[in-house]
């Protein structure tokens, strides 16, 4: 009975009614003060370093702009961003039970053999139903349970790899079952096979090619199974230094004819001759990312949408930032149209290739 009894009391005291996280603008300035009374309610993120700490860490401030908020840092950490060393964000405790309790399923989920622990042992250890704990873990990671068993799977892969094991070692070693179920899934989140990515993209070829456009020089690169670049510059000097710092091991050679109907169906589409643009693509993506860029091709040209209204389409309308997280890191401008994208007021947030351009893409398309 006292053993039924603590679960009972556990169970109460996650799905009890807390405060939820302040505002954007509150937990600013809890960073600005550095409130140690803030850590653990949750982490910020830095865009333009990709490290996340805790409210009271002591490194130098960045910019405003650059932050992005999360409840937890598994929820950073799945967005892309690694842990500050010197505030070591990850090691605080959690403030609120309920988070506590889906932290506690991201430790299971790490630690365990494969297969992962299934939905409903995850649920019982936090003293919830199946529905009320994945829907809980889900607003506060921005993933199911599943989704973050397959990605911290694909992340020990890359580890394997990276440190030059053979890719069966690596492969089992990872939690994969069979080579024929990675090879499978390979190119959606590695964007080639396991051996290329072991070398770092070594040996891969990279075709590319660039057109004069009134919103600057565009460029498009391929793997030959589809783009996996496309980019506005400057120049050509910048162009290339885009390519050379995406695909650092690649070889880049230029591939103006191959690569001429794709240039040509980009210009026809700026030039409203178009209306739609279906190049095959060749991108690395989370499963998140490729719902959000699949939304913002469904945008009409003319039109945007705020990160909350995708959010809301996509039926996660608290993954407001992870949306806009998404649209920073799309790789291939136009063809994806990140720049429809816009703030719930309506005003333009950041484009990775300038907020002018973005500006005048926006007007330009009004018009045609």
């Amino acid at each position: 009975m006292r053993v039924q009894r603590q679960a009972t009391v556990q169970a109460m005291a996650v799905q009890a009614a807390v405060t939820p996280r302040p505002d954007d603008e509150s937990c600013w300035r809890q960073i600005v003060a550095r409130d140690g009374d803030a850590d653990g309610r949750f982490v910020y993120a830095v865009t333009s370093t990709g490290i996340y700490c805790r409210p009271s860490c002591p490194s130098r401030k960045p910019k405003r702009d650059n932050i992005r908020f999360y409840d937890l840092p598994e929820a950073a950490e799945q967005a892309g961003f690694r842990a500050c060393k010197r505030c070591r964000p990850e090691q605080a405790a959690a403030a609120d039970p309920r988070m506590a309790a889906v932290r506690r399923a991201c430790r299971r989920i790490e630690q365990a053999e494969q297969p992962a622990p299934d939905l409903e042992t995850l649920a019982a250890g936090a003293g919830l139903s199946p529905y009320h704990f994945q829907r809980l873990f889900k607003q506060l990671v921005g993933v199911t349970p599943k989704q973050y068993a397959e990605a911290r799977r694909q992340a020990r892969l890359r580890h394997h790899l990276r440190k030059g094991e053979a890719v069966g070692s690596a492969l089992y070693g990872a939690g994969y079952g069979s080579s024929s179920r990675l090879y499978e899934k390979a190119g959606e989140y590695l964007g080639m096979t396991p051996a290329v990515y072991r070398k770092g993209g070594e040996g891969i070829v990279l075709g590319y090619a660039m057109a004069e456009t009134s919103f600057g020089l565009l460029y498009v690169a391929t793997t030959g199974r589809g783009l996996c670049a496309v980019g506005l510059a400057d120049d050509a000097v910048e162009a290339l230094a885009d390519l050379a710092a995406e695909f650092s091991k690649a070889t880049r050679v230029p591939d103006q004819q191959g690569l001429a109907p794709a240039l040509a169906a980009i210009l026809a589409h700026l030039d409203g001759r178009s209306p739609h643009l279906d190049l095959p693509l060749d991108i690395r993506a989370t499963a998140f990312q490729h719902q959000v860029w699949e939304a913002l091709r469904a945008i009409p040209r003319g039109e945007t949408r705020s990160y909350s209204e995708i959010a809301a389409a996509l039926g996660r309308p608290e993954a407001v930032r992870a949306v806009a997280r998404a649209c920073a890191t799309n790789p291939a401008a136009l063809v994806i149209p990140c720049h429809r994208a816009v703030r719930q007021d309506g005003t333009l947030a950041g484009y990775r290739w300038g907020i002018d351009r973005k500006r005048r893409l926006l007007a330009h398309e009004r018009k045609i």
